[in-house]
């Protein structure tokens, strides 16, 4: 043990410790007892004891092992008072089945196991028998640490509704006997997109908020990147899940220059790209590399997503902007992944290599698309096509209704400045 600190620095300890081994400790617990909710409330007893112990007794030399240990033997014991009873039911004439332990308690210490089980945890909250509002509310929950009420708080939602989706979540991983394993062949791509869908949507809700006062939730950014980069340490021949990784590395490493001293939005175009990190941008080079470098085929969406980013990462200048590869990208991303996002999108890069008049009739055939039909980013990417033509009128009105369409009070402002400037 080391020297004790104050009982205020021990629970500071604590929850740090907590904090970053707590996907790792359910992780190991569910292996044993198959059900993440009972994972996850052992793995709270654990907490509950080094808040207890650890204050009188001061911090082990290997904090995250003496949580695991500890959630691992109030695991043990919960499987062997199942065997118990098993036992007895079986005496009496019932069938024992129902509470047999899933596993023999001998075989639970193998350390090496760990990231097998991260993996399996991480495929189990991703489960494609959530929802996908369940989906990200668990592995927020499970992978990611956080409370319910930081769910709540990031997603702007109330926190009994989030409360709700875990617990549903919970609920239908046990009573559809979820395995709790990782897929092979067929299943297991089917499930890494899914995997894939809710950490980029964690991460996009972090980088645009939909709703809010806030341009940027940087947390949510974070909790992404670190479960894309876990990801990427427990599945390093995936390409896609590399390629999520660099898109990540290269989406965060421009946060500093999105806002203003006020918090408020900053265009591509304004940034100061002496803000943006370097570091991270190197970061997101290697994983794309390793993307290239671990498929045998055509790129993936996220893999073509992250070529993207980089070609606004080499810039150094945004009249760097190699504007015709772009849309070249994006063409190939609406071959592969098709949607009126991403045509929008190949829009957008259209009229920075060709011009505004090139694009205006790709963003027009967009105007009639449900999906887009409340979509804000449509009449602002109009709008701003119209003002780059001399259409003042007609812009101001298109910035007016983006302004009216989007959730985002930053965004707004930014929308309704442009309306009253269209050629700002």
């Amino acid at each position: 043990m080391t020297s004790q600190p104050t009982p205020a620095r021990t629970h500071r300890s604590v929850e740090t410790v907590f904090r970053l081994e707590y996907p790792r400790v359910i992780a190991g617990v569910a292996r044993l007892v198959r059900d993440v909710g009972i994972a996850e409330e052992l793995a709270q007893d654990a907490l509950v004891a080094a808040l207890e112990q650890w204050p009188r007794d001061g911090v082990p030399d290997n904090p995250g092992a003496w949580l695991m240990t500890t959630a691992r033997n109030r695991a043990v014991d919960l499987i062997r008072r199942r065997e118990n009873y098993a036992r007895k039911l079986a005496e009496i004439g019932r069938d024992p089945s129902a509470v047999a332990p899933p596993e023999d308690p001998a075989d639970l210490a193998d350390p090496d196991g760990i990231d097998d089980d991260l993996l399996r945890l991480v495929f189990t909250a991703c489960h494609p028998a959530l929802s996908a509002e369940a989906r990200i509310a668990l592995t927020l929950r499970l992978l990611g640490g956080l409370t319910t009420a930081e769910i709540a708080r990031a997603f702007l939602v109330p926190e009994p509704t989030v409360a709700q989706r875990i617990v549903r979540a919970k609920r239908t991983l046990a009573t559809r006997n979820v395995a709790f394993e990782v897929p092979y062949g067929p299943d297991r791509e089917a499930r890494l997109g899914s995997v894939l869908d809710v950490i980029y949507l964690i991460f996009n809700e972090g980088y645009a908020a939909t709703a809010g006062d806030d341009w940027l939730r940087p947390g949510l950014c974070e909790d992404a990147l670190r479960l894309a980069r876990v990801l990427s340490g427990l599945m390093p021949e995936e390409p896609e899940v590399h390629g999520l990784t660099a898109l990540l590395e290269f989406q965060t490493s421009r946060a500093a220059a999105r806002t203003g001293p006020a918090g408020e939005a900053v265009l591509l175009k304004d940034q100061n790209r002496a803000r943006w990190n370097r570091l991270l941008i190197a970061r997101g080079i290697t994983a794309l590399t390793r993307a290239d470098a671990a498929s045998s085929g055509a790129p993936g969406p996220y893999t073509l997503q992250a070529a993207i980013a980089a070609c606004h990462a080499h810039a150094y200048r945004y009249e760097d902007t190699d504007w015709r590869r772009i849309a070249a990208l994006y063409g190939l991303l609406a071959a592969r992944a098709p949607s009126p996002v991403v045509e929008l999108n190949r829009a957008v890069a259209v009229s920075m290599a060709d011009g505004p008049a090139a694009a205006l009739p790709l963003v027009d055939a967009l105007t009639g698309v449900p999906a887009l039909r409340d979509y804000h980013l449509l009449p602002s990417v109009r709008g701003d096509l119209l003002a780059r033509l001399g259409r003042t009128e007609e812009a101001c009105a298109e910035f007016t209704r983006a302004a009216s369409l989007t959730g985002n009070e930053r965004e707004r402002e930014m929308l309704l400045r442009r309306a009253g400037a269209p050629g700002a």
